[in-house]
């Protein structure tokens, strides 16, 4: 028996914090009741678990590790309400998987995909501290001292960003291409920290997690890869 959000999250369906959240909306069922409160013990094997009205699959299931070239124009979601394409129909394998973490509709890059609950928790939850790297073109030209700003931390609506790493690759006549790197996770965050010093993005990819690089895959293609390789690159 264990807890009904580490079944879940075993189950590679989210990470315990993200089941938790599920469990609280009403989005999860147990034996045919609706569950909202944390701390119910479950057998996987014995009670039958739904959550957003589909079976809980057996944790048993082989597990799938997926390195995606996330395009434009697609949401980090299993299913969209405004119908829009999700990177899900991008991949097909016949295993369950989820996106770990997500990338903006209008951003680019490396996204990783899996049915692996531990990993996706070892992954998004911050205190594990896993690197991000992007690389954003601004507009304009950003001052030594603006992008010193972004290395001591700014300050958000939703609070101060912790210090990120920051380099200039390269300038042209109206925008300027920088790769930042952070470890938080918030809503468009690389976005708000550049509009913040007055720089606003016109494009944004995620180029690694950690050592995991992009590489050479172009928009819209995968590879499939090993728990081994990411845990030995985040």
């Amino acid at each position: 028996m264990d807890r009904l959000q580490k079944v879940i999250a075993r189950a590679g369906i989210a990470s315990r914090r993200k089941a938790e959240e599920m469990i609280s909306a009403g989005e999860v069922k147990v034996n045919g009741k609706v569950i909202t409160e944390m701390g119910l013990k479950v057998d996987p094997k014995q009670d039958f678990i739904e959550v957003d009205n589909q079976p809980l699959r057996n944790s048993e299931e082989e597990k799938v590790y997926i390195l995606l070239h996330k395009p434009k124009g697609y949401v980090t979601t299993v299913k969209d309400p405004q119908g829009r394409s999700t990177v899900l129909d991008l991949v097909k394998v016949p295993q369950r998987i989820y996106p770990v973490g997500r990338l903006d509709y209008d951003t680019s890059g490396l996204l990783i995909l899996t049915n692996d609950g531990d990993l996706t928790y070892a992954l998004t939850h911050p205190k594990h501290e896993v690197d991000k790297v992007y690389q954003a073109r601004v507009k304009g030209h950003p001052t030594t001292n603006a992008l010193d700003r972004l290395r001591q931390g700014i300050l958000l609506e939703d609070g101060p960003t912790a210090p990120a790493k920051v380099k200039q690759l390269k300038a042209f006549r109206e925008t300027t291409i920088l790769e930042i790197t952070i470890h938080e996770g918030r809503n468009r965050q690389v976005r708000r920290m550049c509009g913040a010093i007055g720089h606003e993005v016109a494009d944004l990819k995620r180029i690694a997690i950690g050592s995991l690089h992009l590489g050479s895959l172009k928009p819209g293609e995968y590879v499939q890869t090993s728990l081994k390789t990411i845990e030995k690159n985040t």
